[in-house]
């Protein structure tokens, strides 16, 4: 069974939203998928985009090309609780593998210098924490330079979700949508 994350993919709408705001506002928007501010700036700037397809390849062209400063920046915005479905057992289990998990986090930026990262969209929800225990621990044992390659890999992975997940509000901050509809109501394009 897919997640549900899968189930929602950027609409015709959200798309026009998206290459219709100002690259500020655009910019803003692509944060929200990756943190590196020369990726988001690069995705911008190939704006507009005719397809979700389109976007997705320009996601992956700008993340194979961050350097290591734009990864450590990425990798510095990444929240530290992804956001893992609640669905142990019980409550005990819940707790103890939460526990086990900031143990484990904990290790992982210890030895690595950064948050750990994996793309979990192909996972189902109640398999999330599972894989995510395991693999922060098999990933403990990766030589640095190695673990950077894999964690550039995973957050092109976790821009790719998240740019196809994007909604009305994160495609385009609510005050631009508002000076588009007074300035051009009839055009999808935003003077620059």
């Amino acid at each position: 069974m897919p997640p549900p994350a899968q189930e929602r993919t950027l609409s015709p709408h959200q798309l026009t939203l998206l290459n219709s705001a100002t690259p500020a506002a655009a910019t803003a928007a692509l944060l929200t998928c990756c943190g590196s501010r020369r990726w988001a700036r690069r995705v911008a700037a190939h704006r507009p985009y005719p397809d979700l397809e389109a976007l997705l390849a320009a996601s992956d062209e700008a993340a194979y090309d961050m350097s290591p400063a734009d990864l450590t920046e990425a990798l510095a915005r990444e929240p530290l609780d992804p956001g893992i479905p609640h669905r142990a057992a019980g409550h005990a289990t819940r707790t103890a593998a939460h526990t086990a998990l900031r143990a484990a986090h904990a290790a992982y930026e210890s030895r690595f210098g950064h948050t750990f990262v994996i793309c979990l969209d192909d996972v189902a929800p109640d398999e999330a924490l599972d894989h995510l225990l395991s693999g922060i621990r098999s990933r403990l044992g990766n030589d640095p330079e190695d673990e950077r390659a894999i964690a550039a890999e995973e957050m092109r992975r976790l821009a790719r979700g998240r740019l196809a997940r994007l909604t009305p509000e994160t495609a385009v901050p609510p005050a631009s949508r508002a000076i588009r509809a007074q300035t051009h109501p009839d055009s999808p394009y935003v003077p620059v």
